[in-house]
């Protein structure tokens, strides 16, 4: 009856307006828009989600139309996408798919007598301007829109005569966007109101909103032909509609009114059913007010809606018996829109895009993927449980996974090459709260998910978070897992954590990822943890506790953090689409939709519908229950609460979908289970293509009913929009695993799937996420099947991840947004600024030697240190990262397509390369596009540099040959690269001459200079719109000598005098003439560069004092580079070093002119200049020396008189003549600006070689690109050298020439031993990645330098050692020591040095006194010599003499207020002792008890710092197991250090508890031990095998004495490490010797504080040693250090301060904060005496502010400091080679004096000031400073070392002299009495052999 009434009201409301303004326009009866969601039955009034030509038009639309019409409706709203129809902006490129999609629905609306109203916007800007142009304040945009307005105006005005230009004018509040707004909408009315008198164009606005007509008055409303207007009736307010209206006329001067939007609000529940109808009537009633139309959606919806249910109801009555639910007619309507379909219309293809602001998204699980099981505390889960009882396919175990704990970077670069928008990750419970409760935090675990989401928004992709995909906590599990209800609030607090950690960067979040797989699989049938097979009661009640915590983490979000953060909450949902398997049976369609519920609305239902479990699953469960008189599943009741609560909790549908299945009825059965509860069964169709998973088939179609299900089931109630969250199917683990077709066929339906469902069924369908990322573990299959885009080798420790095709199909289709065909235009254009080019002035010619030789000057003499150190900055913003490759090696592709042959195709085909390697297939490049892409996108490179292959663009040589498939491949190229936003950086020639030119000599020939112009010319014209770098050559020294001169690269001439200066004159002509041309013809309109690249190796003179080295050095650089760079950069000539040489040669060998060939003035000023910027190609440096070169051998090569040889530093590559020294680059660049000008310089090639065995972990090329890029920087920040740009050389492995592919100079490794050459990325690619981002090397915070001090009573201390200073050893009854026997022992100790005098500080004391009151130091360690005190080392007898000196040395340090600090052991044993087994005789602990009592008890009362052994691991390891060391025990090394290890432990713990029971309560001292380490960072971060050898080398170091000392026992890492490797190698029993229980007790606290030695830090990497049973082999680690790291004196000391603080916070972390005395910590130096120790000072400044860090920053509870050394001694073994001390100490001087060094004042400030003053605060009075007149000169005092020479004392440089003196004389007298002989022979002999003889004898020896 109501909706009779509705037809009677609309009819009645036409026909009273015809009749009472018959004389006005006919009266409009308005409905619409179209959305693209569910349409109601008059259309829909939330424009918000306005149907916007994103896809089709929806197929029932005519229909739909004529059902308006046939309701009486004469228009309709047709809102327009500003930003749909013009993406840009720009109306000149309009998206014409959309401009064509409104034009066929105004059309259609046309035909069917219902007349448009074009509304062109809303109100706000698009959001896509927004981010490019801001709001309406911006005037562009004012302008933008009258462009638009127009083309709207000139496409529709043929169609539409009415148009509202903005619908919502009265959102726009701010009075500058109002004012901009209504000044665009007068500017279009009076433009294109002209255009036709029947046009009308409005504006809306809110009826009551009278203010804003005011505000706008007279000025706007000359410019509307009506109002719109949006009007609201209330019914409880009875809102007064007239006389809103009325005032609403007045203030717009009697304009005509549409009601534009009527709202009809608390009407519900009205007696007066009519009230609106009557309100609205009144309204139309009245003439006054003009109305022309009204709106009628809502007035009538709601009739509409409740006829439509009672006539669903009667249509129920009718045909059921029991009532359907609301799924079933939902699964019907799907059903029966699809059921028809033929096989050919459901697998149809359909081309397309997706919708502009579409989502690409990938994904992956934590428990997948990220390993790092126990890493920084993460608590076990679920999964690290199941797996590691041994329930997963070939006892596969979570622990590793991909690695992507250690792997972000790794992941992140995949993502980038991808393309990838969006990332779809989960977080691990178990990593950020253990226990799972907020107690447990676990900050590293937390900071984790910091650094992936930091990370991927960095590169630009959005984070997606799901919070708990599976792997639960183990111990939530304990307490009953997700069958308890306390967890409820344990998920509750866990995702309230996260939303406050991460939500300000998190936008998208899920809280659960197919939690049906945890209730069914998990609890229900448990196949997956936690194993509990109750599909009964369990499986439903974790249902229902997971629904709970879903919706109270979508409500946290919702009160707390939607506001603040503006995200969104849904759910991830697991559903298989259900078709019937007979579907001619109305059972198995009833089946079919149990068989959704019981899978899927089993959440949805609760989430999405009415909080509740669908009636369909309820009533089933009760039915079977009666059925089968029995509980087969228990469904848990909500509450009334609970259904308000968990109804609505999702902002989106988040779908994991990927298969089907075919469902029939199956009845009968009385067993648990989903499909024995539902009545249903699930098959397969055998027809369906299988996968690795015999639960996946691919079933694309399935996936659109799906979609069409839920969007009517669910997303339409709640006007959610339906995201993907899930799609992927797994593949085998072997055969071909990366050309995963399968995957790709896949992939392609399921997507095209859910275009169609968007496009064609109006489905509101958001974001599809691939699944997965990468190969990972999956599930109980383990590491069998694999999901991913990228393949993950899980044999390999570094888990290399590998691009499958499958991720470059997804890539393209992100790149398209579906699969629209968009083929690149060839005459795209790059945007931006051109190039600025200015011809280079003419330059004097270089001077022989060259002015350049300042470099030497300024260089040459630093000193290690300066040449070392590292240099923090960056270059400015603009320089050009790159990377390199070249057609030959990379392209492949040799004969295809019309390729001709080049001259390096001919070569490697006969014979010439290592295993016969070519160049035929390369890298495949010329089929891989998109692959190399995919590594650019990922690196995000600036530039990319590569080559033309001239014989693929003219196979002959000759433009005559175009090969245009080969000039096509390149367009390619170069549009992907332009649209990648990578500037193409284009070498015309690299070395592959077409073979048909070296026919006709090649480069000897002079017409090859035309040749080589006429293809340059054609590159210029064909590329150059888009190419604005060229580089004409690349390496024409390489060609010309290696090629000509050599013969070692084609074309193979072997003419080394003459044919390398003819082949390099025609290259500089050939460049000069293709310089000319672009100059001539294509600078003014293309604006590009054109330059050459050459190559150069730095020169260093052997001895720069030398002139003469001096001058061959510059000779040697002016051959190789000044060849091409003198002509043109200087003045078109060659330099005349080289002119003078070659000129001479020539005149010696005979020839009347010189091999050089000489340019005419002509050719001068045609070669000058012809180069924009200076291209350097280099990769090593030589130290190059004079020498005379034979005469008879004429050669390019000897004309240079020159001698080269590997530099200082350097480094091995794999190349054995490029080795790394990267110093030599600054010196390089600094030489290229002093003689060429200061241009600006591009390194166009930079790189390393290494080997095959080096795949993806290449630290050499870590350590390269961290050296030479840093001493680019260097020359650039420091020398102002104008650097533009890096080209990292290589982008990937290739043909690498004469070496084939034995070597690699790539960032991506190329397998060349597969087929398909997969690329995967090397460690350095990340490096390079993270350099260019940084553009440089920022000062790290870690490095940076803090400003404060130390407590107050901070003890600052310098250390010695009694053997190393003492000396007298053997002096007053001393005994021997274990060193006095080692070091008079042959070829133990450097130079044969020992410690019989060391420092003679046993008769120094006053002086070293001296020494540390100038240091200002407040304590002083030193040790007390044993066998000085007691000779044999027993207390059988005491050295009274030995006792004394060490009170006289006490006493002398109190009276001057110093403090003594005493070591009782430092590694010199009484030899009597040792004699006896030493610390292999566990006698030794009580020898060493009844030392330290006698030791107590006579210095007990003035001493009260105390330290029993000094660096155990030392006496243990260096002494018994390196035998290094005395006592140079090295032949038990897999037992002996483990004996003295643990004799050492047990008398350290007999000290101190002699010390505290005997003597601590009557001296009131302090005791302990003094350990030594060095930190260990893992030398690949990235990997967890070498995580672990890092926490292995510290552990077995610090923790071997540490562990035990502070817990009793040794830690369990060592325990098990060394039995297992005992027992493995037939041992009964553990090497490790064990304490007994009461040692244990013993041992465990003998502490008073932590004393510890550090000098550096050690990069670790996983070493297996194999049945190697010693120390090292147990420790399974090797180390190396960085090469940026300063070198010491020591060669196992590097300076690392970084690594202090670390190591502090590892004592503090391990051993629960102890007090902490820094015992031993400095730096030696090696070279010639210097005192002004700069690297000591530098090293005491940063290592010390890092301790000082450690106690500000982190609470490290650091009481004391004690440097290293007071004076230079005997270092142990080296010697006294390697200086540590503050003092240097003149042993030439026989009365040994110590010289202060600089460090002693800078040290004695940093004492004075407790700490560092900041730069602000000095000059400060705590600044101590050297006294005046006591400077000490650079040398010591005395003049230099004085020597022995010839029984005469004289200096070491006069000894020197006097010695070559000597030596020339006996040269020069050898020579004579050889000449003298000779001549007698020769008087006295006949000649035996004519002339001619002689003359072929020189030309053999010539040969």
């Amino acid at each position: 009856m109501k909706v009779l009434v509705g037809f009677l009201s609309l009819g009645w409301l036409a026909v009273f307006w015809s009749c009472s303004n018959a004389e006005q326009q006919e009266f409009m009866l308005l409905a619409g828009p179209l959305t693209t969601g569910h349409t109601l039955p008059l259309g829909s009034s939330d424009e918000d989600n306005a149907f916007n030509c994103g896809g089709p038009l929806p197929q029932q639309s005519r229909d739909y139309f004529l059902y308006l019409r046939s309701r009486g409706v004469t228009h309709f709203k047709v809102p327009l996408s500003w930003s749909h129809i013009l993406p840009t902006g720009d109306s000149n490129q309009p998206h014409e798919d959309s401009v064509t999609c409104y034009k066929t629905l105004v059309q259609q609306l046309n035909e069917l007598g219902i007349k448009p109203l074009l509304v062109l916007h809303h109100s706000a800007v698009p959001e896509v301007f927004r981010a490019r142009y801001g709001g309406w304040e911006n005037p562009l945009l004012v302008q933008m829109f009258e462009q638009y307005a127009g083309f709207v105006f000139n496409t529709f005005r043929d169609l539409v005569d009415t148009f509202v230009t903005f619908s919502h004018l009265h959102e726009l509040r701010n009075e500058v966007q109002l004012q901009n707004a209504l000044q665009s909408h007068a500017n279009v009315y009076n433009v294109y109101h002209q255009m036709s008198e029947a046009l009308n164009l409005s504006l809306g606005i809110r009826a009551n909103d009278v203010n804003l007509i005011s505000q706008a008055g007279s000025k706007i409303m000359a410019y509307v032909d009506f109002l719109t207007v949006h009007v609201q009736y209330n019914c409880k307010l009875q809102t007064d509609l007239t006389e809103d209206l009325r005032k609403l006329q007045i203030g717009s001067a009697q304009k005509s009114i549409l009601v534009y939007q009527l709202t009809v609000k608390d009407c519900d529940g009205n007696e007066n059913n009519f009230q609106p109808f009557t309100a609205i009537l009144g309204v139309l009633q009245n003439k006054d007010l003009h109305i022309i139309g009204c709106e009628i959606t809502q007035l009538f919806e709601k009739l509409d809606q409740e006829e439509t249910l009672k006539s669903l109801q009667e249509e129920n009555t009718k045909t059921v018996v029991h009532r359907k639910s609301a799924s079933a007619f939902s699964y019907q309507k799907v059903w029966e829109k699809f059921r028809s379909q033929t096989e050919a219309e459901r697998d149809q293809f359909l081309n397309g895009s997706f919708q502009v602001d579409f989502e690409w998204s990938v994904s992956s699980e934590s428990f997948k993927v990220e390993g790092g099981w126990a890493e920084h505390g993460k608590g076990e889960t679920i999964w690290d449980r199941f797996s590691h009882e041994g329930h997963v396919f070939d006892n596969q175990t979570t622990d590793l996974a991909c690695d992507s704990y250690h792997k972000v970077d790794y992941d992140v670069y995949l993502l980038r090459g991808m393309m990838a928008p969006n990332y779809q990750f989960s977080i691990s419970w178990a990593r950020i709260f253990p226990t799972g409760r907020r107690e447990s935090l676990v900050e590293k675990g937390a900071a984790y998910y910091d650094k992936m989401i930091n990370t991927l928004l960095q590169s630009g992709i959005k984070p997606t978070v799901t919070l708990h995909h599976w792997d639960l906590p183990q111990a939530l599990q304990d307490s009953g897992g997700w069958t308890n209800d306390s967890i409820v609030e344990a998920f509750k607090e866990f995702s309230d954590f996260c939303f406050s950690r991460y939500g300000d960067r998190v936008k998208t979040w899920i809280t659960f990822g197919s939690p049906w797989v945890v209730s069914n699989l998990g609890y229900g049938t448990g196949e997956h943890p936690p194993r509990m097979n109750d599909p009964i009661i369990a499986s439903y009640k974790v249902t229902h506790n997971i629904l709970k915590s879903h919706a109270e983490a979508w409500h946290i979000y919702n009160d707390k953090y939607r506001k603040l953060h503006g995200g969104k909450v849904g759910i991830a949902l697991h559903a298989d689409w259900a078709e019937p398997l007979n579907p001619s049976s109305d059972q198995d369609v009833a089946a079919a939709e149990r068989y959704l519920n019981f899978m899927l609305g089993w959440f949805a239902h609760p989430i999405f519908v009415d909080g509740d479990y669908p009636a369909v699953l309820k009533e089933q469960i009760e039915k079977k229950k009666d059925f089968c008189g029995k509980e087969l599943a228990r469904l848990p009741v909500f509450t009334e609460a609970e259904k308000q609560r968990i109804r609505g909790t999702a902002d989106f549908f988040g779908l994991n979908h990927q298969t089907s299945r075919l469902i029939s009825e199956s009845l009968n059965s009385c067993d648990a289970g989903p499909n024995h509860v539902g009545d249903f069964q699930a098959h397969i169709d055998p027809t369906w293509p299988s996968t690795a998973s015999d639960q996946i088939h691919s079933v694309p179609w399935g996936l659109r009913r799906l979609l069409n299900y839920i969007f009517l089931e669910y997303t339409s109630i709640t006007k959610v929009p339906i995201y993907i969250t899930g799609n992927g199917m797994p593949t085998d683990y072997n055969g071909d695993v990366l050309n995963d077709t399968q995957r790709v066929d896949y992939l392609k339906a399921y997507i095209n799937e859910a275009m169609k469902a968007l496009r064609l069924d109006d489905v509101v369908v958001q974001r599809f996420t691939v699944q997965s990322l990468m190969d990972g573990f999956e599930g109980p299959r383990g590491y069998s099947q694999r999901f991913g885009l990228h393949y993950v080798n899980f044999d390999d420790p570094d888990r290399p991840r590998t691009p499958k095709e499958s991720a470059y199909y997804y890539s393209k289709v992100i790149e398209s947004n579906g699969f629209a065909e968009t083929a690149a235009s060839p005459k795209m254009q790059i945007s931006g600024n051109k190039f600025k080019s200015t011809k280079l002035p003419s330059q004097p010619p270089s001077e022989v030697p060259s002015k350049s030789k300042v470099v030497w000057g300024k260089f040459s003499p630093q000193t290690k240190f300066e040449r070392q150190l590292y240099h923090y900055g960056t270059f400015p913003e603009g320089v050009h990262w790159g990377v390199s490759s070249s057609a030959y090696q990379v392209e492949g592709g040799w004969n295809a397509d019309g390729k001709g042959p080049s001259v390096w195709d001919n070569f490697t085909q006969t014979g010439n390369i290592p295993n016969n390697d070519n160049g035929n297939v390369a890298c495949d490049s010329y089929n891989k596009i998109d692959e190399d892409l995919h590594m650019l996108r990922a690196l995000k490179v600036k530039t990319y540099r590569f080559s033309l292959s001239w014989s693929r663009i003219f196979p002959s040589g000759y433009k005559s040959s175009l090969n245009q498939k080969g000039v096509d491949y390149y367009n390619r190229l170069i549009d992907r690269l332009i649209a990648n936003n990578i500037t193409p950086m284009v070498t015309l020639y690299h070395w592959d001459l077409p073979q048909a030119l070296q026919n006709i000599n090649g480069w000897d020939n002079p017409e090859l200079i035309n040749i080589f112009n006429e293809y340059c010319d054609f590159c210029y014209a064909t590329f150059g719109n888009r190419v604005k770098f060229w580089i004409t050559f690349n390496e024409p020294q390489t060609i010309a000598w290696s090629g000509y001169g050599l013969g070692q690269i084609p074309p193979k001439v072997t003419q080394p005098g003459d044919a390398p200066y003819r082949v390099a004159h025609n290259l500089l002509k050939a460049h000069a003439q293709a310089y000319h041309t672009y100059d001539e013809k294509y600078r003014a309109s293309q604006g590009g560069l054109v330059s050459i690249s050459l190559n150069a190796e730095w020169a260093e003179p052997q001895d720069v004092n030398i002139p003469r080295e001096v001058v061959a050095a510059d000779r040697a650089l002016q051959f190789q580079l000044g060849w091409f760079a003198h002509p043109i950069y200087k003045n078109g000539d060659y330099p005349d070093a080289m002119k003078w040489q070659v000129g001479n040669k020539s005149e010696l060998q005979g020839l009347t002119e010189s091999r050089l060939p000489s340019f005419t003035d002509k050719d001068k000023a045609f070669i000058q200049g012809t180069a924009d910027v200076f291209c350097i190609n280099t990769y090593t440096t030589k130290v190059v020396r004079h020498v005379t070169s034979r005469l008879n051998i004429v050669s390019y090569e000897t004309d240079q008189d020159v001698e080269k040889a590997n530099a200082d530093g350097s480094e091995n590559t794999a190349v054995n003549e490029q080795k790394a020294v990267a110093w030599g680059l600054r010196r390089l660049l600094n030489w290229l600006k002093e003689e060429y000008g200061d241009p600006e310089i591009y390194i166009t090639e930079n790189g390393v070689a290494t080997g095959t065995a080096i795949t993806v972990d290449d630290t050499d090329r870590i350590f390269f690109l961290k050296t030479y890029v840093d001493e680019a920087l260097k020359a650039h920040n420091l020398d102002g050298v104008r650097i533009k740009g890096y080209i990292a050389s290589s982008l990937m492995d290739s043909f690498e020439w004469l070496n084939g592919y034995t070597v690699g100079y790539g960032l991506h490794h190329v397998d060349f031993k597969l087929s398909n050459r997969p690329r995967t990325p090397k460690r350095s690619a990340h490096l390079y990645y993270d350099i260019m981002r940084n553009n440089g090397f920022p000062l790290p915070v870690e490095e940076e330098m803090i400003y404060g001090h130390f407590p107050e009573g901070f003890i600052w201390s310098t250390a010695t050692a009694a053997y190393q200073i003492e000396g007298a050893w053997r002096a007053d009854g001393k005994g021997l020591s274990i060193w006095d026997t080692f070091a008079h022992t042959a070829l133990k100790i450097s130079l044969d040095e020992n410690g019989d005098i060391a420092c003679d500080s046993y008769n120094k004391i006053a002086e070293d006194i001296n020494n540390l009151k100038t240091l200002r130091v407040n304590h002083y360690r030193f040790s007390i010599s044993w066998a000085r005190i007691m000779p044999d080392g027993t207390n059988r007898k005491i050295n009274e003499a030995g006792l004394n000196y060490y009170h006289r040395l006490v006493d002398a340090l109190l009276a001057a207020n110093i403090k003594p600090q005493v070591t009782l052991y430092h590694w010199d044993l009484p030899q009597a002792l040792q004699d006896v087994g030493g610390w292999e005789n566990d006698t030794i602990v009580d020898r060493f008890r009844d030392y330290a009592d006698v030791v107590f008890n006579s210095l007990g009362d003035k001493v009260k710092f105390w330290i029993t052994i000094n660096e155990p691991y030392n006496v243990a390891m260096v002494g018994h197991g390196y035998g290094s060391a005395a006592p140079g025990i090295s032949f038990r090394p897999g037992t002996a250090p483990y004996i003295v290890a643990h004799n050492l432990i047990k008398a350290h713990a007999e000290a101190w508890h002699l010390y505290n029971d005997k003597y601590r309560a009557k001296h009131g001292g302090i005791i302990g031990i003094t350990i030594n380490s060095d930190w260990a960072e893992p030398r690949n971060p990235y990997k967890q095998e070498d995580v672990d050898a890092a926490v292995r080398v510290v552990q077995f170091q610090i923790g071997w004495f540490a562990h035990p000392v502070f817990n009793g026992d040794y830690s369990d890492l060592m325990k098990d490490i060394i039995r297992e490797r005992s027992l493995a190698a037939g041992r009964p029993q553990s090497r490790l010797p064990e304490f007994t229980p009461a040692e244990v007790a013993r041992i465990k606290g003998t502490h008073d504080y932590f004393g510890f030695n550090h000098y550096t830090t050690v990069l670790a990497y996983n070493m297996d040693y194999k049945n190697l049973q010693h120390y090292d082999a147990d420790r399974g680690a090797g180390t190396e250090t960085d090469r940026t790291w300063l070198d010491s004196g020591s060669f196992w000391l590097k300076v690392t301060p970084v690594g202090f603080r670390k190591i502090l916070n590892f004592i503090k972390e391990e051993y629960g904060n102890p007090t902490i005395y820094i015992t031993e910590n400095g730096v030696s130096e090696r070279e010639l005496v210097n005192l002004n120790d700069v690297l000591r000072i530098h090293y005491y400044d940063n290592y010390i502010n890092q301790a000082l860090k450690a106690y500000l920053l982190d609470a490290v509870d650091i009481r004391g400091y004690s440097a290293w050394t007071l004076m230079d001694n005997l270092e142990w073994a080296t010697g006294y080679d390697d200086k540590f001390g503050f003092f240097y100490v003149n042993r030439s001087d026989p009365t040994l004096p110590r010289i202060p060094k600089k460090s002693v004042w800078n040290y004695a400030t940093i004492i004075n000031c407790n700490g560092f003053i900041s730069p602000g605060e000095r000059p400060h009075e705590c600044q101590v400073h050297e006294p005046k007149g006591e400077v000490p000169e650079t040398t010591p005092p005395g003049g230099e070392l004085s020597v022995s020479f010839l029984g005469l004392e004289v200096s070491g440089p006069d000894a020197e002299r006097a010695l070559n003196v000597l030596f020339s004389l006996t040269i020069i007298a050898t020579v004579a009495v050889v000449l003298l002989v000779f001549g007698l022979v020769k008087a006295t002999k006949k000649q035996k052999r004519p002339v001619k003889e002689h003359i072929d004898l020189a030309k053999e020896d010539k040969f």
